[in-house]
């Protein structure tokens, strides 16, 4: 069972569904605290920046998520919608509402999402986060 959850009137396919795919996944491993995962879908110079305004680099991201400063629960992707600058890159734009505890407060937070996306080797990762 899937934590991650679409909400869109669209249907999705081609190369707009496998982004959509990688960020489903990206989202289900940070819930599942899969740091091998996490690792596969992230660029190595992955930067993720918090609507606090702080930035973390992927290192910093994955060990927070692992040591139990972040913790997710579930993910509800509002109408996304993906925008691709040439084959190989593409942002996806969408509100995102994640149940968490995050730095000792628990809520849902509908956080507006900006995720850049790169095809390394035929495979979509993700290059930065912007919420």
């Amino acid at each position: 069972m899937s934590d991650v959850e679409i909400l869109s009137k669209r249907k999705f396919g081609g190369a707009e569904k496998e982004v959509l795919e990688c960020f489903v996944e990206y989202q289900q491993a940070l819930i599942d605290k899969d740091d091998a995962k996490l690792d596969e879908l992230m660029a190595d110079d992955y930067i993720l920046t918090h609507m606090s305004g702080k930035k973390q680099t992927k290192a910093q991201f994955i060990d927070e998520v692992m040591d139990g400063t972040l913790n997710y629960f579930k993910s509800v992707i509002h109408e996304p919608s993906i925008l691709f600058d040439d084959n190989e890159n593409a942002t996806l734009i969408s509100d995102v509402t994640l149940t968490a505890r995050v730095y000792g407060s628990s809520g849902a937070w509908t956080v507006d999402t900006v995720m850049d996306f790169k095809k390394i080797n035929g495979k979509w990762i993700i290059g930065k986060w912007d919420t």
